[in-house]
């Protein structure tokens, strides 16, 4: 049996299934349902491998997001996606700073607000580059009804993502700042650097502490993260690091149990738009 040809697109599968599902445990899960369904197909009847496997993983997700939807509803807090740190070899985007972007909380959180059928549309057509007459195929829709639906999910994602990238030293300055400030319990350092609008979502899946609602507003998030360093600095053995995560500068935080959790940062015109605390230990496996 010859899989040579499904493995040389394994990572490709990876990347399409953790943009659909937002857990690369999901998604390994969705990719090996996809290799049980092809391993006995012969790759020399096969004219375009990589669309054949791709709709196959897509249909896949679908029935994933279906199931999926009672569990995320009732879940403890804000669902936020699985943090990556290798994101380099997953392809769908033509340059390093595409590859983030496609890969950024931000835009996996918008992906999660959309219907399975608009996340699947947008993904394939504006990420993979897929012409709707095979994403018609994919959906079995109408090749209108998947413009209408990629043309839906765009507009939601545009509306809830930054008009303009920080560049990667800035990125860097700011977290660092951010960081500083709520170390030494600087509420009015804070909120300067906070947008009118900020939001703060904190993951941790109803395992660990964790903001189980989202915080709105400069004052509350100000004052939730110099509480939250106010608690480290009585426990002096937590260790903070830098380093890229989903292809964003992010904070790791190692605790003396040796868990580590992950903060990242959305930043608009200069101020903070939107910052991401994934606590959940089941999605920082990866990390840890």
């Amino acid at each position: 049996m010859d899989v040579d040809w499904f493995e040389s697109e394994r990572r490709y599968l990876l990347g399409v299934a953790y943009r659909m599902l937002g857990t690369m445990a999901e998604a390994e899960d969705a990719v090996q349902d996809t290799f049980l369904r092809i391993r006995d197909t012969d790759p020399a009847g096969i004219a375009f491998r990589r669309a054949y496997l791709t709709r196959i993983v897509t249909r896949i997700c679908l029935d994933v997001l279906k199931s999926a939807h009672r569990t995320r509803v009732d879940y403890v807090g804000p669902w936020l996606p699985e943090p990556l740190h290798d994101i380099s070899d997953f392809t769908g985007a033509s340059s390093a700073s595409e590859l983030a972007d496609d890969f950024s909380m931000g835009l996996l959180y918008a992906l999660e607000r959309l219907t399975p059928l608009e996340r699947a549309s947008f993904l394939l057509h504006d990420v993979f580059d897929i012409g709707f007459a095979d994403i018609a195929a994919t959906l079995d829709r109408s090749e209108d009804s998947c413009r209408q639906l990629a043309s839906r999910a765009r507009a939601h994602v545009r509306s809830s993502r930054p008009r303009f990238k920080v560049a990667p030293d800035d990125e860097r300055r700011y977290l660092e700042a951010f960081v500083t400030a709520s170390q030494k319990g600087d509420v009015a350092a804070l909120e300067a650097m906070l947008a009118q609008d900020v939001k703060l979502y904190s993951d941790g899946g109803g395992k660990i502490s964790a903001a189980i609602n989202i915080l709105e507003g400069p004052r509350r998030v100000g004052a939730f993260m110099a509480g939250i360093y106010q608690k480290f600095r009585n426990h002096t053995t937590a260790r903070l690091r830098y380093d890229r995560v989903n292809g964003a500068m992010s904070l790791l935080t190692t605790h003396a149990d040796g868990y580590t959790d992950v903060m990242s940062l959305e930043i608009q015109d200069g101020q903070i738009q939107a910052i991401w605390f994934q606590r959940n230990p089941d999605k920082l496996t990866r990390v840890n």
